[in-house]
């Protein structure tokens, strides 16, 4: 079983800064990929950004140039710096893990508001 602990979330004004962790634990085999999605209410779930086992990214069109995620070097835990956080950002953010075993893996989700 994976277990995915997300912290980092919270209200934040316009054009302010927020950084989302997540932790995996338990057990999987060979990471494939770690990134983020989010879900606004009345929207479906949504690719923020990935990083790979070869540490390429890929990003949704709206957060380019202002999301940054990043792995650490064990390769367990990810990361999301956000800034100019702007109020459409505001969604619970969900961190994703892509195994070859057990296969996806999805945290509980953090809460990140960003007030106008």
């Amino acid at each position: 079983q994976v277990q995915l602990v997300e912290s980092g979330g919270g209200l934040v004004q316009a054009g302010g800064s927020l950084r989302l962790s997540c932790a995996a634990s338990g057990s999987f085999d060979s990471i494939n990929s770690m990134g983020w999605y989010r879900q606004a209410p009345g929207k479906q779930r949504e690719l923020v950004a990935v990083i790979a086992r070869g540490h390429s990214t890929n990003y949704a069109d709206s957060v380019k140039d202002r999301f940054t995620i990043s792995r650490d070097n064990a390769g367990n835990t990810v990361s999301l710096q956000m800034n100019s956080l702007k109020a459409e950002d505001t969604a619970v953010y969900y961190c994703h893990l892509d195994s070859n075993w057990p296969g996806e893996s999805w945290g509980q989700g953090t809460q990140v508001t960003v007030s106008s």
